[in-house]
């Protein structure tokens, strides 16, 4: 057993604590090449992570620096870095602490490089740029160890890819570093551990206490949910309730909008004039920082929030929290209980409130796996190109490089390992030349090949290439500003400030504002809080149910009664069953009826959103060449309606998967969808740049570039590697076709198709969702021609 420095001791024995187990076990195993740990919220897994370097710092012998932090959140490294202050100076440690993000001042930054800190806290996106500058092997050469926190988070982006090619390179410079990865949510451990691990040396896995299971219900409320909708209005009485009874509660919606909806309804309910405040990532840096302050200091009963608050600030006095709205991923729930009673072995206490009538289903299914401790999420497939191509510009901004010493350190990235040279050497060359259509062009010369080695051919380039790290796309995001140089309030997209003129309202941080107009890119407005707001249109991140979770709610609706809903809901369920059938796991249902004049299909495919919306454009596609007559689609995670002109009795041939995949390739060829994806791409890869030095482009300027790019490349150059990645981007992205590949394979052709007399209880709540999509063709000609018809019978001339 490793022992305790005296000064950690003392500091452990004067606080009352005992370390905890898992504590311990990171100490006595702080020599492993890779650890991940998994220990509960408030478990003090973040103190788990760093004792072994408090231990080893304690003799105040190392010089330079000896562990990097890396957090998904700026604020999280800031609060870190508090945290940590804190111990170090009541133990006396002679050990130097900083952090590094976008908010650092340049001059810090510059003393960092040249005498870095001790212990130093980063992004993702700081670390790319550290290992970008020539002077990386000074900055890194007594690295010691890296602790990656909240890694489940990363794991699921290209930010993950990004940082984790980034450490390939910081292994190379100290080769004895050791990894840490932290979480307190992971549902496929084994492969986290994969993909912290430097190959082929394996990481462990620790596994804490788990403590008590967490106390999580169904908010009761007086009204039942509507039949459809995301506003959650109905249980503002109760949720008002609940924060009159609690100290500090956190609010947690899915999207920006519908918690700014949800905010002012509260606040407009808030008789009492409790302190409630609202943070999301489209609110001004200063707004959330104010938000942070005054919880931190006790000041507010409640916050509205969204994922900007999904990771570890440590806020000890949450002891509620309400996710309005169903969770979409259960992995994602056990996060945010967890922000409630933020203490070790202290049950966290929760609420889930269901939008609307099938939510109270899916938020049921989501308490029963949080319950069994059953996690959700999909395997992630291999690592993005893009993110390599962006990886290797890095590399050549701190020197030359051989392509065999390149390639050797990628392959030890969990994501690339199964990388072959062949695409690797594709990626070199686009990075170099810019690929076969473009290489004429001086601008895509990147880089020259001296002496054997790889190198910038223009070393000023560096500073561009610099000013574009990063995987994030921040798209077309507009600042909003009180007119005047009053205070900034945050940002929108530049799709939603095109839709308004002068006089428009909507809501932002919880204000009602009026449009003003739009002033050197900044959007001025003005208070106007006597006006009902328009709706605010943040995009922010659109969830869609996970497959395992869909899979539970599938195998909900196979029971005989469901005691544990509530009565509206059960009756619903049974009335469905009584009519039609409810869906089953194995099996596709479509339901075919005729309603207010036309015929319509329901087809309940649990895929998610954005495949059961790809699933209507490739029915409608596909009736459309069959001739029958579609006029138009409107889907929810669970289900795709359609309508048209003409009854479909006999459905298996509009599901034929290599009929939706030809009908998919041929959609996408020169759809917006794949513009959209490709600009993306391109951005990442460092083809397109958003930031050049003295400017930045707009939404505008960068989508009419990417566009010219786009329609370039897929007339002399289809088989580009960027039009490559963009096609793999968009199949499991935006469009999401592996998940309507997924249900075709759990059906194997097993369709049960009903020919019903009127609309059934479940296809009912579809006919209310916004989003519907017309579709224009053949059924819009034949409409014209009856109705000519009839007109000129009507005038005698037929």
């Amino acid at each position: 057993m490793t022992p305790l420095p005296a000064p950690l001791s003392r500091w452990f024995d004067h606080r009352g604590w005992q370390i905890h187990p898992h504590q311990r076990d990171m100490l006595d195993r702080a020599r492993e090449p890779a650890l991940l740990l998994i220990a509960p919220t408030g478990g003090g897994k973040t103190l788990a992570g760093f004792l072994p370097s408090l231990a080893e710092l304690a003799d105040g012998t190392h010089k330079g620096l000896h562990t990097l932090y890396i957090s998904p959140l700026k604020a999280l490294a800031a609060d870190i870095r508090r945290n940590l202050e804190t111990p170090v100076a009541e133990m006396n440690l002679p050990i130097r602490i900083e952090d590094r993000t976008g908010d650092t001042s340049q001059t810090r930054k510059k003393a960092q490089r040249a005498d870095p800190p001790h212990i130093l806290l980063t992004t993702p996106e700081s670390l790319a740029l550290l290992v970008s500058y020539p002077d990386a092997p000074h900055i890194f050469k007594g690295l010691q160890r890296v602790i990656v926190d909240e890694i489940h988070a990363l794991a699921e982006s290209k930010r993950g890819d990004q940082l984790m090619l980034a450490l390939s390179r910081l292994q190379s410079l100290a080769p004895d570093l050791r990894r840490v990865g932290l979480s307190a949510t992971v549902d496929r451990p084994h492969d986290i551990a994969a993909l912290l691990a430097c190959h082929p040396k394996p990481c462990a896995i620790l596994q804490a206490d788990p403590g008590p299971d967490p106390d999580i219900a169904m908010l009761r409320t007086a009204e039942s949910p509507p039949w459809s909708g995301g506003g959650a209005a109905y249980a503002i009485p109760a949720v008002l309730d609940q924060v009159r009874k609690h100290r500090t509660t956190l609010i947690f919606h899915n999207t920006r909008a519908q918690a700014e909806i949800f905010f002012h309804n509260l606040w407009l309910a808030n008789d009492e004039g409790l302190p409630i405040g609202i943070h999301h990532g489209s609110l001004d840096r200063a707004q959330r920082e104010k938000v942070e302050a005054a919880m931190v200091a006790g000041q507010l009963r409640a916050i509205v929030c969204t994922g900007s608050l999904d990771l570890g600030l440590d806020w000890g006095d949450v002891d509620l929290v309400i996710q309005v709205g169903a969770p979409k991923n259960v992995k994602r729930l056990i996060q945010r209980i967890g922000r409630a009673n933020h203490r070790y072995n202290a049950p966290s206490k929760a609420r889930l409130v269901p939008a609307n009538r099938f939510e109270v289903i899916e938020c049921r299914a989501a308490l029963e796996a949080a319950r069994d401790h059953d996690l959700d999420g999909d395997p992630r497939g291999p690592g993005p190109r893009d993110v390599l191509c962006q990886h290797i510009l890095i590399r050549a901004c701190s020197g030359p490089f051989t392509a065999d010493q390149l390639f050797s350190e990628i392959i030890t990235t969990g994501a690339y390992r199964d990388l072959s040279r062949r695409e690797f050497d594709a990626c070199l060359d686009f990075v170099a030349t810019g690929g076969y259509a473009l290489r004429a062009y001086d601008r895509w010369q990147r880089l020259v090949l001296r002496n054997g080695q790889w190198q910038l051919r223009d070393p000023r380039s560096a500073a561009r290439i610099r000013m574009n790290i990063g995987t994030i796309q921040d798209s077309d995001l507009l600042k909003v500003r009180m007119r005047g140089r009053g205070p900034a309030l945050g940002e929108v997209e530049e799709g939603f400030a095109a839709s308004l003129t002068p006089g428009d309202t909507f809501l932002i941080g919880g204000k009602i504002v009026r449009y003003e107009g739009l002033r050197e890119m900044t959007i001025e407005v003005s208070r106007d809080p006597g006006r009902k707001p328009k709706v605010a249109v943040f995009s922010g991140t659109k969830f869609s149910t996970s497959t395992q979770l869909s899979q539970r709610i599938l195998r909900m609706l196979q029971q005989d009664d469901w005691p544990e809903l509530p009565d509206h809901t059960r009756t619903w369920l049974h009335l469905q069953r009584q009519v039609s059938r409810l869906p089953e796991p194995g099996r596709l249902l479509v339901e075919s009826f005729p309603h207010d004049g036309r015929e319509h299909i329901c087809a309940y495919g649990f895929a998610g959103r954005n495949a059961q919306q790809t699933l209507g454009l490739l029915l409608t596609k596909r009736m459309e060449e069959m001739g029958l007559a579609p006029m138009g689609f409107v889907s929810t995670d669970y289900a795709t309606l359609v309508w048209g002109l003409d009854p479909i009795l006999d459905t298996a041939p509009l599901f034929d998967l290599g009929a939706l995949r030809d009908g998919l390739d041929g959609w996408l060829a020169g759809n917006a969808v794949m513009k959209r994806t490709f600009r993306a791409v391109a951005t990442i890869a460092g083809l397109i740049e958003r930031n050049t030095i003295g400017q930045k482009k707009t939404g505008r300027q960068a989508t009419f570039s990417s566009d010219i790019l786009y329609d370039t490349l897929m007339k002399y150059d289809p088989h580009h590697l960027l039009l490559d990645v963009t096609r793999e981007e968009a199949m499991r992205g935006l469009v999401d076709f592996a998940r309507i590949e997924e249900m075709a394979t759990r059906i194997q052709g097993r369709i049960d198709t009903l020919r019903l007399c009127r609309v059934t209880p479940l296809a009912a709540p579809l006919f209310l969702e916004v989003g519907k999509v017309p579709v224009s063709g053949a059924a819009d000609e034949r409409l014209l021609r009856d109705e000519t018809t009839r007109l000129m019978q009507a005038a005698g001339l037929a």
